[in-house]
């Protein structure tokens, strides 16, 4: 399935060894999600954590429509503006649960605002080495797409809009360090050292590290 290639994509650009495969972990029934989200937003895709006397149960759901489109449209052969909005959608929750899952088998706890950068960081580099190698021209507009106009739910309010909008922020600055060695693809060695640092680093060494620029 595309979620289980998607997980892999990330486990060799991040060299991770996580022991859960997320299509064991994916729900569709958007009913059942509410149920297990009472009082949450509306949305195609969110990441589903209970926590309990140091065990998690985790379930990420996606809009069954959603995953049917990039059935139809495979992104990871052909990704464009009409299937790009889903394939964001569909990498963010994959990213947010590899990045939960790797982080809990080193019994290392995450914020949201973690889940949300790093998801960030995903986006901007795995669609930039896809648009290199389908199209074989740089993505040049990407930085502005993700980072210079982004569009936030109407639904986000007070603390969970400033989260979002903080992680957006420090993404961006982040990833327009990455620009001028995205085009040379996850086989540059630079690039694949710095990418695999960041992944690793805490939430205030992440920030740290941004803000040295």
């Amino acid at each position: 399935m595309l979620l289980g290639r998607l997980q892999t994509l990330l486990h060799e650009l991040y060299a991770l060894d996580v022991a859960y495969g997320v299509d064991d972990f994916l729900i569709t029934d958007a009913v059942f999600a509410r149920t297990l989200d009472a009082g949450g937003r509306d949305v195609d895709e969110k990441l589903l954590i209970a926590e309990s006397d140091g065990e998690a149960e985790v379930a990420l759901y996606l809009e069954s429509g959603l995953l049917e489109r990039l059935a139809e449209r495979d992104p990871l052969t052909s990704l464009d503006g009409d299937n790009l909005a889903d394939f964001w959608a569909a990498l963010e929750g994959v990213s947010h649960f590899t990045y939960y899952a790797w982080n809990a088998q080193r019994e290392k706890t995450v914020t949201l605002f973690e889940l949300e950068l790093q998801a960030e960081v995903d986006k901007f580099v795995t669609t930039g080495m896809l648009l290199k190698r389908q199209s074989g021209r740089e993505p040049h507009a990407l930085h502005g797409w993700l980072f210079d106009r982004p569009r936030l739910d109407e639904d986000l309010k007070g603390a969970e809009r400033e989260r979002y909008v903080r992680a957006n922020r420090y993404a961006g600055k982040y990833c327009r360090r990455l620009t001028t060695a995205l085009p040379r693809g996850a086989g540059d060695e630079a690039l694949q050292r710095e990418l695999r640092r960041f992944y690793r680093l805490s939430q205030s060494s992440k920030l740290a590290h941004i803000d040295a620029d």
